[in-house]
């Protein structure tokens, strides 16, 4: 590209030989014998016989080149050329002097107030044309740089602001994918990723600022399975986001609401000035959430069962904070659902009992730690042995008695295993009655 727009400049020099040339002299012998040569030559020229005429032909209509005599009456050579360059207009006109001072310091001047040239005179025709054509070359390579640097950087302009599009389309696509990331696509609210880093800059700014108390409720629809099983998915997702309308509803603009799946929702209250305002939220929440919905022109009732914790100094972890808003709000549905509860330590503390039991239980079935005792039931009549009362004992292998456990999913396992027990010994016991009651504990 650049050796081809070089040999373009070359071709397009060999016929820039004629140009506007503006010729200024005082003395009109010099003007007229000037003007016929270059006039000879082809060049179109005008003429100036004093400085401020100069000026004026100048700024009407720039030549290509001007030939500048320096004395002359008013206004010398130097004071028009440097006019000329301080200029918009003009300032980038080439002048070439003619002059008959030919001191070392006279063409010193000329080259300092701007001239590109200094002819003394008299001179040579071949000389003087050879001179204007050299510099006329000149300017119009020059020019035609300029142009070339004009269409470059009206190219950049162009590319830069394509540039400037494109950087801006990825922008909108690179935040539309994080917008994507931490929202839930069927309500639009935050999602579980965003909620948690939003909690634990807030956990962060309440242990700088100990005035500043905030809570978390951890909602869940109770009902709603029922819903999403008679009227099919696409009305549970109008549900949950009817519900989610409802509950942004009741926050405040500094509070952040989160779906974290299914019917789950997390609240963010910040700003509390008492505990009794996330009582309060939770209350107008359940209000909310109490009245009917209008699902496939059906009315839907449902209620929601919330656990409220209040955010204190002994938080660390975000996980911490939702581990125990989630065990008040299960605390809730079993206090009977379609209610809210405040967490406790005590919540935490019955919550992991009851796991590390089950956790006891799975071992103690799958090291067989459960034995089954017979107590025989004697008839007052006869004395004989009528039947049999199962017990269970469950003596494990390094704590000794266990207390008797509250009601579990294991219950069965614990029966099927004391069931296999009792059949097996019926048969060791075929002279006596065996009636085997059901499965009682008993600690003692």
């Amino acid at each position: 590209m650049n050796r081809i727009v070089g040999r373009d400049l070359l071709s397009r020099r060999k016929f820039m030989s004629k140009g506007d040339i503006l010729v200024v002299d005082d003395l009109p012998n010099n003007l007229r014998f000037v003007s016929t040569i270059l006039t000879e030559r082809g060049y179109k020229v005008r003429s100036a016989i004093n400085g401020q005429m100069a000026l004026t032909v100048a700024k009407a209509a720039q030549p290509d080149l001007i030939l500048l005599d320096i004395k002359m009456p008013e206004m010398d050579g130097y004071e028009v050329c440097e006019c000329l360059k301080s200029q918009a207009e003009t300032r980038e006109i080439p002048v070439i002097f003619l002059s008959a001072l030919d001191e070392p310091v006279d063409k010193v001047k000329a080259f300092e107030v701007g001239g590109v040239d200094y002819i003394s005179k008299p001179f040579h025709v071949e000389e003087i044309l050879a001179r204007i054509t050299n510099h006329l070359e000149l300017q119009a390579a020059k020019n035609e740089i300029q142009q070339l640097n004009d269409q470059l950087e009206f190219r950049v302009q162009q590319r830069t602001a394509q540039l400037e599009r494109e950087i801006a389309e990825r922008q909108r696509a690179q935040d539309q994918l994080l917008h994507l990331a931490l929202h839930d696509a069927l309500t639009d609210l935050p999602n579980r990723a965003w909620f948690m880093k939003r909690l634990g800059h807030t956990i962060h700014r309440a242990k700088q600022q100990p005035l500043c108390q905030y809570a978390v409720l951890f909602l869940d629809c109770d009902r709603f399975k029922m819903v999403n099983d008679s009227f099919g998915h696409l009305a549970g997702d109008q549900l949950l986001i009817s519900v989610a309308r409802r509950l942004e509803i009741c926050l405040h603009p500094v509070d952040t609401l989160s779906r974290f799946g299914g019917d789950e929702f997390a609240l963010l209250i910040e700003g509390l000035s008492a505990v009794e305002d996330a009582i309060e939220v939770a209350q107008s929440i359940q209000k909310e959430i109490a009245a009917p919905f209008h699902i496939n022109n059906h009315k839907v009732f449902i209620n929601a069962s919330i656990g409220i914790v209040f955010g204190s100094k002994e938080y660390e972890q975000p996980e911490h904070l939702l581990r125990d808003a989630d065990t008040a709000m299960y605390r809730a549905k079993e206090l009977g659902k379609g209610r809210y509860q405040v967490f406790s330590r005590e919540m935490h503390q019955r919550t992991f009992s009851t796991l590390q039991l089950e956790t006891d239980l799975r071992l103690a079935l799958k090291e067989q730690e459960f034995h089954t005792c017979y107590q025989p039931i004697v008839s007052l009549e006869s004395g004989e042995i009528v039947e049999f009362e199962t017990l269970v004992r469950w003596l494990p292998k390094i704590l000794g008695l266990k207390p008797r456990p509250s009601r579990t999913a294991l219950y069965y396992n614990i029966g099927v295993r004391v069931t296999s027990n009792v059949g097996r010994t019926t048969t060791n016991l075929t002279n006596s009655i065996v009636k085997v009651r059901g499965f009682q504990h008993n600690p003692c």
